[in-house]
């Protein structure tokens, strides 16, 4: 199975927005791919839903809890230092941890630009699809 670790952007995209982020969110939730968060990264949606979102406290529980539902949570063991933007480095630890095929981000400043974190590819949403419809993992996806 595909693990992937989404950064925080792309899941508050899946889950306010349509597009590429959402389906991604929903072949997790189907079992087609296993995600993997950690703890820093559901209190930065949190803050971001609250603050940039203006979601009540209630919407947004329910909505970290739906992710959660669908996501391995991981414990990172390993501080990273790569990106010069210091919180980015939580979705390479958590990455790193959960052992992932794929990072996948939308942050065009600080993590696409690395391209690749230890033998782990980063892309966009778009990129991760592509991917998927060009590998055998896409001979078992409904279309």
């Amino acid at each position: 199975m595909t693990k992937i670790c989404l950064d925080s952007n792309i899941i508050i995209s899946a889950l306010l927005f349509d597009g590429k982020p959402e389906e991604i969110l929903f072949m997790a939730s189907g079992g087609d791919i296993e995600t993997i968060i950690s703890p820093s990264i559901i209190e930065e949606i949190k803050r971001n839903l609250i603050n940039k979102f203006h979601r009540s406290d209630y919407e947004t529980k329910k909505l970290i809890s739906s992710v959660a539902s669908i996501s391995k949570i991981v414990i990172p063991k390993t501080k990273v230092k790569r990106v010069r933007y210091l919180p980015d480095n939580k979705i390479l630890e958590a990455a790193l941890e959960g052992k992932v095929d794929y990072i996948i981000t939308g942050d065009k400043k600080h993590l696409l630009p690395v391209k690749e974190f230890r033998g782990i590819p980063i892309v966009t949403a778009s990129q991760f699809i592509v991917i998927l419809r060009s590998s055998d993992f896409s001979a078992k996806m409904p279309s």
